[in-house]
C-alpha cells in the first residue's frame, strides 16, 4: 500500500504540477501571502503531522488583531475550491512523504484525541487518507457516528480492491460534486 501511495502521489504531483503552480500563484496574489494552510493532525500511531491544503480563507483581522470569524474570511474562490475539492490537492505531498495515504480515514483535529472510544482508536493503526469509505458514502452529509462506523469497516476490511473502488468513486463524486456542502465553520484556514 505504501509503495502504491508513493508512486501514485508522485505521478499525480508531476501531472498536476502546472495546475498546482497556477493555483498557488492565484492564491499568493489573492490572499497576499502564502497560498497554503497547514494544520496539525494525528496520523498513524497518533503521530502528529502538518496536513497541507490550499487556503480558502483570507487573513483579515479586526481592529484588535484577531482573525475575523470564518464566515467573513471564506472567499468565493475558497468556496469554489472546496466544492471542487481543489483545496485538498496539496495533501498529495503528505502522501508522498508518508504522513498520509491516498485512501484511509480522514485525519481529524488534534483536539478530538481525548474523545475517541477504544474501538474508534483503531483509526490510528493505519495512515489517514485524502479520501476514504466515509467520503464516498456521503461526505459532509453523514453523522460523526456513521463516519466512524465507515472508517472501522474500512480498517477491518483493507484490500487493494476496496482501495481501488474508493479511489474510482472519489473521482466520480468530485467530478459530479456529489455530497459536497461547504461548511464555513468546520475547517478554518
Amino acid at each position: 500500500k505504501r509503495f502504491l501511495d508513493f508512486i501514485l502521489s508522485f505521478i499525480a504531483l508531476i501531472f498536476l504540477f502546472p495546475l498546482l503552480l497556477f493555483i498557488s500563484l492565484i492564491l499568493l496574489f489573492n490572499y497576499k501571502g502564502t497560498p497554503f494552510f497547514t494544520q496539525k493532525r494525528p496520523g498513524k500511531n497518533k503521530k502528529i503531522f502538518s496536513v497541507w491544503k490550499f487556503k480558502t480563507m483570507n487573513d483579515l483581522k479586526d481592529k484588535n488583531g484577531n482573525l475575523l470569524p470564518d464566515t467573513e474570511r471564506l472567499t468565493s474562490l475558497g468556496i469554489w475550491m472546496r466544492k471542487n475539492s481543489i483545496d485538498e490537492l496539496p495533501q498529495l505531498i503528505n502522501v508522498l512523504i508518508g504522513d498520509m495515504s491516498l485512501i484511509g480515514p480522514r485525519p481529524l483535529l488534534v483536539r478530538y484525541l481525548p474523545f475517541y472510544t477504544k474501538e474508534e482508536q483503531l483509526r490510528f493503526t493505519v495512515r489517514p487518507g485524502i479520501t476514504g469509505l466515509a467520503q464516498i458514502s456521503g461526505r459532509n452529509f453523514m453523522s460523526w457516528d456513521d463516519k466512524f462506523e465507515k472508517d472501522l469497516i474500512y480498517i477491518n476490511n483493507l484490500t487493494f480492491k476496496k482501495d481501488f473502488y474508493i479511489l474510482c468513486n472519489t473521482i466520480l463524486k468530485v467530478i459530479n460534486k456529489e455530497g459536497v456542502e461547504v461548511d464555513q465553520d468546520s475547517n478554518p484556514n
